[in-house]
Protein backbone atom coordinates (compact mmCIF):
# COMPACT_ATOMS: atom_id res chain seq x y z
CA UNK A 1 0.00 0.00 0.00
CA UNK A 2 1.25 3.27 -0.88
CA UNK A 3 0.24 5.97 1.21
CA UNK A 4 1.25 10.19 1.16
CA UNK A 5 1.43 11.93 4.46
CA UNK A 6 1.25 15.73 3.63
CA UNK A 7 2.67 17.79 6.50
CA UNK A 8 6.07 16.96 8.25
CA UNK A 9 4.99 18.72 11.40
CA UNK A 10 4.86 16.20 14.73
CA UNK A 11 1.40 14.25 13.66
CA UNK A 12 3.01 13.75 9.92
CA UNK A 13 5.83 12.65 11.32
CA UNK A 14 4.22 10.07 13.71
CA UNK A 15 1.65 8.56 11.31
CA UNK A 16 4.68 7.96 8.84
CA UNK A 17 6.22 6.05 11.89
CA UNK A 18 3.29 3.76 12.05
CA UNK A 19 2.24 3.02 8.84
CA UNK A 20 5.70 2.63 7.58
CA UNK A 21 6.19 0.28 10.91
CA UNK A 22 2.95 -1.42 9.70
CA UNK A 23 4.26 -2.22 6.13
CA UNK A 24 3.05 0.56 4.18
CA UNK A 25 5.43 2.32 1.50
CA UNK A 26 5.53 6.32 2.70
CA UNK A 27 5.80 9.53 1.30
CA UNK A 28 5.87 12.34 3.67
CA UNK A 29 5.31 15.47 1.35
CA UNK A 30 5.49 19.10 3.23
CA UNK A 31 4.90 22.49 1.65
CA UNK A 32 8.09 24.09 4.14
CA UNK A 33 11.57 23.57 2.70
CA UNK A 34 12.68 21.30 5.98
CA UNK A 35 11.89 20.45 9.47
CA UNK A 36 10.63 23.93 11.54
CA UNK A 37 9.05 26.92 11.37
CA UNK A 38 5.48 24.71 12.10
CA UNK A 39 3.98 24.78 15.57
CA UNK A 40 5.77 21.52 16.44
CA UNK A 41 9.04 23.36 16.46
CA UNK A 42 8.19 26.03 19.51
CA UNK A 43 6.43 23.15 21.61
CA UNK A 44 7.69 22.10 25.02
CA UNK A 45 7.79 18.92 24.78
CA UNK A 46 6.29 17.80 27.91
CA UNK A 47 4.58 14.58 28.43
CA UNK A 48 3.03 15.60 31.13
CA UNK A 49 -0.73 13.84 30.66
CA UNK A 50 -1.44 14.06 34.33
CA UNK A 51 -0.91 17.99 34.45
CA UNK A 52 -2.21 18.83 31.66
CA UNK A 53 -5.61 16.98 33.17
CA UNK A 54 -5.76 21.19 34.77
CA UNK A 55 -6.97 22.55 31.97
CA UNK A 56 -7.74 19.26 29.72
CA UNK A 57 -10.64 17.00 29.43
CA UNK A 58 -9.79 13.46 30.21
CA UNK A 59 -9.67 12.00 26.84
CA UNK A 60 -6.35 13.88 26.86
CA UNK A 61 -4.89 11.85 30.23
CA UNK A 62 -6.54 8.76 28.47
CA UNK A 63 -4.99 9.14 25.40
CA UNK A 64 -1.88 10.77 26.03
CA UNK A 65 -0.66 8.58 29.17
CA UNK A 66 1.76 6.19 26.85
CA UNK A 67 3.21 8.96 24.92
CA UNK A 68 6.52 8.46 27.21
CA UNK A 69 6.43 5.22 26.40
CA UNK A 70 5.85 5.51 22.65
CA UNK A 71 8.83 7.98 22.35
CA UNK A 72 11.23 5.79 24.19
CA UNK A 73 10.75 2.79 22.20
CA UNK A 74 10.86 4.43 18.98
CA UNK A 75 13.53 7.26 20.01
CA UNK A 76 15.75 5.50 23.05
CA UNK A 77 17.49 7.69 24.61
CA UNK A 78 15.41 10.89 23.45
CA UNK A 79 12.59 11.06 26.49
CA UNK A 80 13.73 12.37 30.60
CA UNK A 81 11.66 10.49 32.85
CA UNK A 82 12.02 12.57 35.91
CA UNK A 83 8.51 13.77 36.27
CA UNK A 84 6.92 17.16 36.55
CA UNK A 85 7.34 19.59 39.49
CA UNK A 86 4.51 22.39 40.49
CA UNK A 87 5.53 25.08 42.66
CA UNK A 88 3.55 28.50 43.82
CA UNK A 89 4.54 31.70 45.84
CA UNK A 90 3.52 31.61 49.40
CA UNK A 91 1.00 34.45 48.20
CA UNK A 92 -0.32 32.24 45.37
CA UNK A 93 -0.82 28.59 47.71
CA UNK A 94 -4.70 28.74 46.88
CA UNK A 95 -3.53 28.07 42.69
CA UNK A 96 -1.45 24.93 44.13
CA UNK A 97 -4.53 23.80 45.90
CA UNK A 98 -6.54 24.32 42.88
CA UNK A 99 -4.37 22.35 40.47
CA UNK A 100 -4.04 19.99 42.92
CA UNK A 101 -8.23 19.42 43.24
CA UNK A 102 -7.89 19.26 39.32
CA UNK A 103 -5.16 16.98 38.95
CA UNK A 104 -4.33 13.12 39.95
CA UNK A 105 -1.02 10.90 39.55
CA UNK A 106 0.99 13.59 41.97
CA UNK A 107 2.24 14.08 45.81
CA UNK A 108 2.59 17.42 47.76
CA UNK A 109 6.24 17.80 48.55
CA UNK A 110 7.58 20.59 51.20
CA UNK A 111 10.57 22.80 50.70
CA UNK A 112 12.96 20.11 51.99
CA UNK A 113 12.13 17.97 48.98
CA UNK A 114 11.92 20.31 46.84
CA UNK A 115 15.71 21.29 47.36
CA UNK A 116 16.22 17.79 46.84
CA UNK A 117 14.97 17.00 43.91
CA UNK A 118 15.92 20.93 42.31
CA UNK A 119 19.20 22.34 44.46
CA UNK A 120 18.64 25.46 42.08
CA UNK A 121 15.16 26.33 43.86
CA UNK A 122 16.25 25.42 47.65
CA UNK A 123 14.49 28.06 49.81
CA UNK A 124 12.04 29.80 47.52
CA UNK A 125 9.01 27.30 47.68
CA UNK A 126 7.81 25.69 50.67
CA UNK A 127 5.50 23.41 49.07
CA UNK A 128 4.67 22.11 45.47
CA UNK A 129 3.47 19.35 43.71
CA UNK A 130 5.42 15.91 42.20
CA UNK A 131 4.17 14.29 39.24
CA UNK A 132 6.32 11.26 38.94
CA UNK A 133 5.53 9.46 36.11
CA UNK A 134 5.60 12.46 33.80
CA UNK A 135 8.28 12.98 30.93
CA UNK A 136 9.48 14.94 28.44
CA UNK A 137 11.78 15.64 25.48
CA UNK A 138 13.52 18.49 23.08
CA UNK A 139 11.05 18.68 20.23
CA UNK A 140 13.35 19.72 17.65
CA UNK A 141 15.85 16.73 18.35
CA UNK A 142 13.21 14.45 18.79
CA UNK A 143 11.71 15.56 15.14
CA UNK A 144 15.44 15.48 13.73
CA UNK A 145 15.66 11.70 14.93
CA UNK A 146 12.80 10.41 13.83
CA UNK A 147 12.96 11.71 10.31
CA UNK A 148 16.31 9.97 10.51
CA UNK A 149 14.69 7.14 11.76
CA UNK A 150 12.17 7.26 8.91
CA UNK A 151 14.49 7.54 6.48
CA UNK A 152 16.22 4.47 7.35
CA UNK A 153 12.75 2.48 7.17
CA UNK A 154 12.63 4.00 3.35
CA UNK A 155 10.47 6.53 4.30
CA UNK A 156 10.74 9.48 1.25
CA UNK A 157 10.24 13.09 1.85
CA UNK A 158 9.92 15.71 -0.16
CA UNK A 159 10.26 19.39 1.14
CA UNK A 160 8.85 22.28 -0.70
CA UNK A 161 6.67 20.43 -2.42
CA UNK A 162 3.03 21.04 -2.67
CA UNK A 163 1.01 17.57 -1.91
CA UNK A 164 -2.22 19.12 -3.39
CA UNK A 165 -0.53 18.51 -6.89
CA UNK A 166 0.85 14.62 -5.76
CA UNK A 167 -1.07 11.92 -7.00
CA UNK A 168 -0.84 7.81 -7.47
CA UNK A 169 -1.06 7.02 -4.09
CA UNK A 170 -3.64 4.67 -2.42
CA UNK A 171 -4.36 6.68 0.86
CA UNK A 172 -3.28 10.11 2.07
CA UNK A 173 -2.96 11.19 5.57
CA UNK A 174 -3.34 14.83 5.84
CA UNK A 175 -1.88 16.30 8.57
CA UNK A 176 -1.51 20.20 7.51
CA UNK A 177 -3.18 21.74 10.43
CA UNK A 178 -4.47 24.95 9.54
CA UNK A 179 -3.80 24.52 6.53
CA UNK A 180 -6.18 22.09 6.08
CA UNK A 181 -9.78 22.69 4.50
CA UNK A 182 -11.56 22.81 8.02
CA UNK A 183 -13.71 25.83 8.90
CA UNK A 184 -14.45 23.76 12.61
CA UNK A 185 -10.63 24.46 13.25
CA UNK A 186 -9.41 27.30 15.03
CA UNK A 187 -5.66 28.77 16.09
CA UNK A 188 -4.65 29.28 19.09
CA UNK A 189 -1.23 31.08 19.23
CA UNK A 190 1.73 30.05 21.28
CA UNK A 191 4.44 32.56 22.20
CA UNK A 192 8.14 31.28 23.74
CA UNK A 193 11.44 32.17 24.88
CA UNK A 194 14.70 30.16 24.67
CA UNK A 195 17.04 31.22 27.80
CA UNK A 196 20.34 30.36 28.19
CA UNK A 197 22.27 30.58 31.74
CA UNK A 198 24.72 28.56 33.72
CA UNK A 199 23.57 29.87 36.83
CA UNK A 200 20.40 27.58 37.09
CA UNK A 201 19.81 24.00 36.23
CA UNK A 202 16.86 22.41 36.56
CA UNK A 203 16.17 18.37 35.94
CA UNK A 204 12.93 18.64 34.83
CA UNK A 205 9.80 20.58 33.83
CA UNK A 206 8.89 22.84 36.38
CA UNK A 207 5.43 24.83 36.39
CA UNK A 208 5.23 28.19 38.38
CA UNK A 209 1.25 29.03 39.01
CA UNK A 210 0.12 32.49 39.27
CA UNK A 211 -3.40 33.78 38.85
CA UNK A 212 -2.38 35.36 35.97
CA UNK A 213 0.69 34.40 34.10
CA UNK A 214 1.43 30.69 35.03
CA UNK A 215 4.73 29.77 32.92
CA UNK A 216 6.57 26.21 32.49
CA UNK A 217 10.28 26.22 32.43
CA UNK A 218 11.80 23.26 30.06
CA UNK A 219 15.36 21.99 30.56
CA UNK A 220 17.27 21.72 27.45
CA UNK A 221 21.01 20.69 27.22
CA UNK A 222 23.69 24.03 26.85
CA UNK A 223 22.26 25.64 29.85
CA UNK A 224 19.11 26.44 27.81
CA UNK A 225 16.13 26.41 29.03
CA UNK A 226 12.08 26.96 26.84
CA UNK A 227 10.10 29.16 28.67
CA UNK A 228 5.91 29.36 27.86
CA UNK A 229 3.58 29.69 27.16
CA UNK A 230 0.67 32.04 26.26
CA UNK A 231 -2.26 30.92 25.16
CA UNK A 232 -3.93 33.49 22.66
CA UNK A 233 -7.29 32.86 20.53
CA UNK A 234 -4.92 34.11 17.25
CA UNK A 235 -4.08 32.92 13.82
CA UNK A 236 -1.22 35.62 13.84
CA UNK A 237 2.24 33.21 13.10
CA UNK A 238 4.10 37.35 13.44
CA UNK A 239 6.59 37.95 16.60
CA UNK A 240 6.28 37.75 19.93
CA UNK A 241 4.50 41.07 21.51
CA UNK A 242 6.17 42.74 23.64
CA UNK A 243 3.64 42.00 26.98
CA UNK A 244 3.82 38.44 26.30
CA UNK A 245 7.94 39.36 26.52
CA UNK A 246 7.38 41.09 29.91
CA UNK A 247 5.23 38.60 31.10
CA UNK A 248 7.25 35.65 30.44
CA UNK A 249 10.18 37.40 31.43
CA UNK A 250 8.68 38.13 34.89
CA UNK A 251 7.46 35.13 35.54
CA UNK A 252 10.79 33.27 34.99
CA UNK A 253 12.38 35.67 37.23
CA UNK A 254 9.80 35.08 39.81
CA UNK A 255 10.88 31.41 39.72
CA UNK A 256 14.43 32.19 39.88
CA UNK A 257 16.48 35.65 39.71
CA UNK A 258 19.17 33.78 37.85
CA UNK A 259 16.77 34.33 34.78
CA UNK A 260 16.80 38.15 35.07
CA UNK A 261 20.41 37.77 33.96
CA UNK A 262 20.04 34.82 31.21
CA UNK A 263 20.69 35.58 27.45
CA UNK A 264 17.88 35.68 25.49
CA UNK A 265 18.74 32.73 22.62
CA UNK A 266 15.38 32.99 20.42
CA UNK A 267 11.89 34.03 20.15
CA UNK A 268 8.89 32.59 18.59
CA UNK A 269 5.71 31.56 18.46
CA UNK A 270 3.55 28.80 16.83
CA UNK A 271 -0.47 28.53 15.76
CA UNK A 272 -2.07 25.13 17.01
CA UNK A 273 -5.07 23.82 15.71
CA UNK A 274 -7.83 23.48 17.81
CA UNK A 275 -11.40 22.57 17.34
CA UNK A 276 -13.72 23.94 19.48
CA UNK A 277 -14.00 21.29 22.03
CA UNK A 278 -10.19 21.24 22.05
CA UNK A 279 -9.98 17.60 21.65
CA UNK A 280 -8.27 16.29 18.60
CA UNK A 281 -9.73 13.82 15.73
CA UNK A 282 -9.00 11.08 13.08
CA UNK A 283 -11.63 11.06 10.69
CA UNK A 284 -11.92 9.20 7.30
CA UNK A 285 -12.80 10.83 4.19
CA UNK A 286 -13.37 8.38 1.16
CA UNK A 287 -9.29 7.91 0.36
CA UNK A 288 -8.19 10.47 3.11
CA UNK A 289 -7.61 10.15 6.54
CA UNK A 290 -7.33 13.70 8.24
CA UNK A 291 -5.53 14.40 12.01
CA UNK A 292 -6.62 17.31 13.57
CA UNK A 293 -6.75 19.89 16.27
CA UNK A 294 -3.60 18.55 18.19
CA UNK A 295 -4.53 21.84 20.32
CA UNK A 296 -1.32 22.44 22.80
CA UNK A 297 -0.84 18.62 22.78
CA UNK A 298 1.05 17.90 20.07
CA UNK A 299 4.19 15.49 21.27
CA UNK A 300 1.72 14.17 24.22
CA UNK A 301 -1.02 12.77 21.65
CA UNK A 302 0.90 12.57 18.24
CA UNK A 303 1.61 8.86 19.09
CA UNK A 304 -2.21 7.76 19.68
CA UNK A 305 -3.41 9.96 17.37
CA UNK A 306 -0.99 7.92 14.07
CA UNK A 307 -2.13 5.00 15.62
CA UNK A 308 -5.62 5.08 15.28
CA UNK A 309 -4.72 7.21 11.61
CA UNK A 310 -3.36 3.49 10.86
CA UNK A 311 -5.90 1.32 12.03
CA UNK A 312 -8.33 3.43 9.62
CA UNK A 313 -5.83 2.88 6.47
CA UNK A 314 -5.19 -0.56 7.35
CA UNK A 315 -8.68 -2.04 8.79
CA UNK A 316 -11.19 -0.70 6.87
CA UNK A 317 -13.87 -3.05 8.89
CA UNK A 318 -12.52 -1.25 12.08
CA UNK A 319 -13.65 2.85 10.77
CA UNK A 320 -17.05 2.33 11.95
CA UNK A 321 -15.53 1.21 15.26
CA UNK A 322 -12.53 3.82 15.96
CA UNK A 323 -14.95 6.55 15.08
CA UNK A 324 -17.58 5.41 17.54
CA UNK A 325 -15.17 5.87 20.36
CA UNK A 326 -14.09 8.81 19.49
CA UNK A 327 -16.70 10.34 19.79
CA UNK A 328 -17.97 8.57 23.02
CA UNK A 329 -14.54 10.15 23.97
CA UNK A 330 -15.69 13.27 23.16
CA UNK A 331 -19.47 12.96 24.86
CA UNK A 332 -17.70 12.08 28.16
CA UNK A 333 -15.55 14.76 28.43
Amino acid sequence: MRVLVKGAGIAGLTAAFELAARGATVTVAEIRHGLGGNASWFAGGMLAPWCERESAEQPVLDLGRDAADWWDAVLPGQVTRAGTLVVAMPRDAGELDRFASRTSGHRRVEENEIAILEPGLAGRFRCGLLFPDEAHLDPRQAMAALQGRLAAMGVEFHFGADAGHVSGFDRQIDCTGLAAADDRLRGVRGEMLILRTPDISLSRPVRLLHPRFPLYAVPRAEHRFMIGATMIESQSAGPVTARSMMELLGAAYALHPAFGEAGIIETGAGVRPAFPDNLPRVEASGNTVAINGLYRHGFLLAPAMARQAADLVFNHDGTKELAHETVGQRRSA
